[in-house]
C-alpha cells in the first residue's frame, strides 16, 4: 500500500483516496512573469514522478495545474516593457512547457489560466461574504483570519503571533493586519488591468486563485494538494480557510510538499538572485535529463544541494544507466523482484533514491533475467528516457574519420584504426563496432 507523508498532520500516513481507485491531485503552477528556474523544476518534478507513481500503482489520476497570469508581478513587468497582459504571459508560459517537455514531466489534465477563471473567484468571494468571512474595506475585499476557526492548522502557527511582514501602511482599514485580499480594487497603477464584476472594478488576490481553479474542475474535496514548502505559509494556509469557508467541507486530504534546491548560500531564489535556468544548464554541457536524474537521488522532501560537481556525478550515473539499457535486449517477462522490490520503495512516500538502487542492483546482477522488461517498466515512473536514441548530428570532421577508421579497419591496419578512434574520441566522440557497421555516439 502506498503510504505518503502528509504535511497537515506531519505524519506518513496510508494512502486512501476519496473515491476509490480515482485520485483528484492539484498542483500549484508558475507565476508566468519569468523564466522558472530549476528550483521551480524540481517541485515539478516531484509532481511528476508522484502522478507517474499513481499511476503505477494502478490509481486514475485527475491532475490539475493552474497557470497564475494575473499578480502585482505581472503588472509590473507589462508596464515596464509596454506589451499586453496576454501576450506577455503566454511568452512566458510557452517557454516553461518547453522546458517541462525537456525534462519529460508529463502534462497535466487541465492546465487552468487564473484570467479564464475570474467568474469563478468572483463566486467563491460571493459566498465567503455571505458566510462573513469576508469583508469590504476602501481598497478590497479581505478574509477575516479570526473567523475561521482552525486558521494556520497546516503550518502549525498561533495566528496571534503570526508574522506582520509584507504588511503595507495603507492597509490599516483591515479589521486584522494579518487578514489577507480575496480582491484588490482597481487602482491607478494597475492601468488597463482590471475586471468589472459584481465585486467592483479590481482583479483578484493570488490566493483566491488556487481555490477557485481547482474546485473548478475536482469540486470542493480534493485528495491531494502539492507544492513547494515555502508554500506552507501563508499560501496553502490561505487556501484552504478561503476553500473550507466557502464550502462548509475538508478541502485537501493529503498535502504533499517538496524540499528546496539549494545553493551554498541558501535557498534557490529570484529575490536572492541565485538564481539557474535549465538553459544554465545546458550552456554548462548538461541535458536537462541529467538534472532529473539528480533530483531522483534525493529523497523529495529532503534539501537538494545544487553545484556542477554533483550535478557533473549525476550526469556520469544517468549516461552510464542509459548506455547499459540501450545495449539491452528483450528477455522475457519483467523480473519480478526487483518490480517487487522498485514498487515497496514508491509505496515508502516516494523513496526514489532506494528505488534507483534496486535499478541499478538488477543492471549489476549478472545472472538476473527479465532485465529489459522490469526496467522498461521501472522507466514508466522514473521519466528518464532510458530507452530513447539521443538524436545528434554528427560534424562532418567527424563521419570523415569515422570513414577512413573503417577502411583502415576492413585493411586489417589495426595502428591506424586505433589512432583514428583517438581522434574521434577527442572530438567528442565514441565509436562502437557492430555487425552493421561503426556507430557513432556523443561522449556524454
Amino acid at each position: 500500500m502506498l503510504n505518503v507523508y502528509n504535511t497537515l498532520t506531519r505524519k506518513v500516513e496510508p494512502f486512501k483516496p476519496i473515491k476509490g481507485k480515482e485520485v483528484k491531485f492539484y498542483s500549484c503552477g508558475p507565476t508566468v512573469y519569468n523564466y522558472a528556474h530549476i528550483g521551480n523544476f524540481r517541485s515539478n518534478i516531484f509532481y511528476d514522478v508522484l502522478k507517474r507513481s499513481l499511476k503505477f500503482l494502478g490509481y486514475k489520476v485527475n491532475h490539475v495545474m493552474n497557470i497564475t497570469d494575473i499578480d502585482d508581478k505581472i503588472i509590473k513587468a507589462i508596464q515596464k516593457e509596454g506589451v499586453s497582459l496576454k501576450d506577455f504571459t503566454r511568452k512566458y508560459e510557452k517557454i516553461f512547457f518547453e522546458d517541462f517537455d525537456a525534462l519529460n514531466i508529463g502534462k497535466p489534465t487541465h492546465v487552468l489560466r487564473a484570467t479564464e477563471s475570474i467568474d469563478e473567484m468572483v463566486d467563491m468571494i460571493k459566498k465567503l461574504m455571505k458566510k462573513r468571512y469576508a469583508y469590504k474595506t476602501s481598497d478590497g475585499i479581505y478574509f477575516s483570519i479570526d473567523k475561521f476557526k482552525g486558521y494556520g492548522k497546516l503550518a502549525q502557527l498561533d495566528k496571534n503571533k503570526t508574522t506582520r511582514a509584507r504588511i503595507k501602511a495603507d492597509e490599516y482599514t483591515k479589521e486584522n493586519p494579518q487578514d489577507f485580499a480575496l480582491w484588490k480594487f482597481y487602482s491607478p497603477e494597475d492601468g488597463d488591468i482590471f475586471w468589472e464584476t459584481e465585486l467592483g472594478k479590481g482583479r483578484p488576490g493570488w490566493h483566491i486563485e488556487c481555490s477557485a481553479m481547482s474546485t473548478k474542475i475536482l469540486g470542493p474535496s480534493l485528495d491531494i494538494h502539492t507544492g513547494g514548502i515555502d508554500l506552507v505559509f501563508p499560501h496553502h494556509t490561505n487556501e484552504i480557510a478561503q476553500s473550507e469557508g466557502a464550502t462548509g467541507k475538508k478541502f485537501v486530504k493529503y498535502w504533499m510538499h517538496g524540499g528546496f534546491l539549494t545553493m551554498k548560500e541558501g535557498k534557490m531564489s529570484k529575490s536572492i538572485g541565485n538564481v539557474v535556468y535549465l538553459n544554465t544548464l545546458r550552456e554548462l554541457g548538461f541535458s536537462p535529463m541529467d538534472y532529473r536524474y539528480m533530483c531522483l537521488e534525493k529523497h523529495y522532501r529532503e534539501p537538494l544541494e545544487f553545484s556542477v560537481e554533483n550535478l557533473e556525478a549525476a550526469k556520469n550515473g544517468y549516461q552510464r544507466l542509459k548506455n547499459i539499457c540501450s545495449g539491452l535486449k528483450e528477455d522475457g517477462k519483467a523480473n519480478a523482484s526487483v518490480i517487487k522490490e522498485f514498487t515497496n520503495a514508491i509505496e515508502d512516500d516516494l523513496n526514489m533514491p532506494k528505488a534507483l538502487s534496486a535499478v541499478w542492483g538488477l543492471i549489476r546482477d549478472s545472472k538476473a533475467k527479465g532485465k529489459y522488461a522490469a526496467l522498461k517498466e521501472m522507466n514508466e515512473v522514473l521519466g528518464l528516457k532510458l530507452f530513447d536514441d539521443i538524436e545528434v548530428s554528427v560534424p562532418k570532421e567527424v563521419k570523415q574519420l569515422s570513414t577512413k577508421r573503417e577502411k583502415a579497419r576492413m585493411a586489417k591496419d589495426w595502428k591506424k584504426s586505433d589512432e583514428l578512434r583517438d581522434k574521434i574520441k577527442k572530438l567528442g566522440w565514441d565509436v562502437k563496432d557492430t555487425p552493421e557497421g561503426a556507430k557513432l555516439s556523443k561522449v556524454q
